[in-house]
């Protein structure tokens, strides 16, 4: 954790692809004071809202002198702005085979904000694989997926000094490797959905048909699948089958 920096920490999240959505971010200034932001969107898709976490957070950041270092598990992201979007400024938003750049709107704001930014001092990208070493984007993971949950947490303004969660740097190769089959998992296009309320399962083609079977209600299990044996695996780790 530099001293010298403000170093961002950011994350999005998406049930189904598009679904309900959410992001977050963790903000270190300076070792000094720490911002954590949160928010979601009733439809939309991973993609945007790791886009929207890296625009939110260089938002509330501001004019506020300093070097930013922004740490992303987003590959996308990343690229994205260090590498493509030159170009497809230049191409006038159209990728190399011609296409419309999509996510567009998301994209230029984010270019205006980092322009902002650069009046204040540089602003550096990193991609942090499957977030190993830096529990600040497990954090910014946590509050992602509790808004496209529909569940807002407490989010922290305060001092360095009184946050719960060690920043310091961890490296935990397992855990990268389960966040990265996470992060496949949640991009991946869904064989169905499940549901199970009362010790009931159903199957469903949609995560809509899923969701307004488990909203509302308590003790509920939902999970999207993405291949017949990952229903299957599902349905036994519930210890449940379709039919009954």
């Amino acid at each position: 954790m530099e001293k010298n920096k403000i170093v961002v920490y950011t994350d999005g999240s998406s049930l189904g692809n598009p679904g309900p959505g959410g992001w977050g971010a963790v903000i270190v200034f300076f070792r000094e004071k720490i911002v954590e932001l949160g928010g979601g969107d009733k439809k939309t898709t991973n993609n945007r809202m790791e886009l929207t976490a890296a625009i939110e957070a260089l938002k509330d950041i501001d004019n506020v002198p300093g070097d930013v270092l922004m740490n992303t598990d987003s590959q996308y992201v990343k690229n994205g702005i260090t590498k493509w979007v030159q170009g497809w400024q230049k191409k006038g938003w159209l990728t190399s085979a011609k296409e419309p750049v999509l996510n567009r709107d998301l994209w230029e704001e984010l270019v205006e904000e980092e322009n902002n930014r650069k009046h204040f001092g540089e602003v550096s990208w990193e991609y942090v694989a499957g977030h190993i070493g830096h529990s600040g984007n497990e954090r910014a993971d946590t509050i992602a997926t509790s808004f496209a949950g529909g569940k807002e947490l407490e989010l922290y303004n305060g001092k360095f000094d009184t946050y719960k969660i060690d920043l310091s740097v961890k490296h935990d190769e397992e855990k990268s490797n389960q966040r990265t089959l996470k992060k496949t998992h949640s991009k991946a296009k869904a064989y169905s959905y499940l549901s199970l309320v009362d010790g009931t399962p159903e199957r469903h083609n949609t995560w809509g048909e899923c969701e307004t079977r488990v909203k509302g209600k308590r003790n509920v299990k939902f999970r999207k699948t993405v291949s017949l044996e990952d229903e299957t695996a599902v349905l036994k780790e519930w210890g449940v089958s379709l039919g009954n």
